[in-house]
């Protein structure tokens, strides 16, 4: 496996741990979500818990283009990994807009690096 694949599924395993614990009422809502909350209420903890089954999908891809799993054919899986891309480069960019000033020294590199990660299996997978 490429060092890209792992260090983008370590990424996406770390947000969907990081969504779980703000669905379940951590106090880490200064991180997302535009950081107005500390503890989300219940519509943005709805949408934390359906921000982890995307990176689950996310991680299929990201494992089918990295050659590991057979999961996802083409065209679908070429893409599907350029959708990906774009959208990690819209988030960094929202993330970057955010008027928390955690979620953007946090997420936004977390965002650019995880869609570096895709861009990089993409073009060389």
């Amino acid at each position: 496996m490429s060092a890209f694949a792992i260090i983008g599924l370590i990424l996406l395993a770390l947000l969907a741990v990081f969504q779980i614990a703000l669905a379940a009422g951590a106090p880490l809502g200064r991180f997302a979500w535009g950081g107005q909350y500390d503890v989300l209420p219940r519509n943005l903890r709805i949408g934390s818990v359906v921000a982890v089954p995307i990176y689950v999908v996310f991680a299929l891809f990201l494992l089918s283009k990295a050659g590991l799993v057979s999961i996802i054919g083409e065209p679908l899986l070429t893409i599907g990994m350029w959708v990906i891309v774009i959208y990690l480069v819209l988030n960094s960019v929202l993330n970057l807009l955010s008027r928390s000033k955690f979620e953007r020294s946090v997420m936004t590199p977390v965002a650019l690096v995880l869609g570096a990660v895709f861009l990089v299996v993409t073009l060389t997978a």
